[in-house]
């Protein structure tokens, strides 16, 4: 089993040959390893991350197939499914380490601003469901900050929203509780950069 710790830095030193433009993980497509892993599999990390099209996991940390179980959703929210994703990885696989990856920029996030500071009546109860899950975290914000500079004002939502996330997968399942309490199981916050393709973590190391 890879503890929390030496996951961390496998993703550390991933990310950082990604953000160089030196990956190890050439191609994708290795039909041996494809076999082999149809006897199972054994990922390293659970990533919970952003469904936006510029923050492909498994690119950021140069990572293979069968190294990272990903579930990804816009705003990198935490819903229901979610928390029952992370849970069935941590205690099937023995994954010890759950990373809750928000990136700069974020069109979920930049929504649920939008939202709080000029609300629509026409919003799709779908779209609806992941600002109200945001709006908790960023809405403090709002009440604080309101001269602040719109581009601050995300980057600070972004980062809220993150820590929000990490929390909730923390303190909102008894099976990761107790995961986290005796079994050595770690979830942090970090943020991808957009323009410089690297990530910080920054919550729960």
């Amino acid at each position: 089993m890879t503890t929390a710790k030496e996951a961390l830095q496998l993703l550390k030193e991933g990310n950082e040959r990604f953000a160089a433009g030196e990956p190890l993980r050439v191609t994708q497509s290795n039909p041996e390893q494809r076999t082999s892993l149809t006897a199972g599999q054994t990922p390293f990390a659970i990533i919970l991350g952003c469904s936006d099209s510029r923050a492909p996991v498994e690119l950021i940390f140069d990572q293979n197939l069968g190294d990272l179980f990903v579930i990804r959703i816009a705003g990198n929210i935490v819903a229901p499914s979610g928390v029952g994703s992370v849970e069935f990885a941590a205690d099937q696989f023995g994954t010890r380490l759950v990373v809750v990856l928000g990136h700069s920029q974020c069109g979920a996030i930049k929504a649920t601003l939008d939202e709080l500071q000029r609300p629509t009546e026409k919003r799709s109860p779908n779209l609806d469901s992941i600002v109200n899950r945001i709006r908790p975290a960023v809405q403090p914000l709002l009440e604080f900050r309101r001269d602040e500079d719109p581009s601050e004002l995300v980057s600070k939502a972004v980062r809220a929203n993150i820590r929000a996330s990490a929390n909730h997968l923390r303190h909102g399942s008894a099976v990761l509780e107790n995961l986290i309490e005796n079994e050595g199981l770690v979830v942090v916050g970090a943020e991808y950069s957009l323009s410089t393709g690297r990530v910080e973590f920054f919550d729960g190391v």
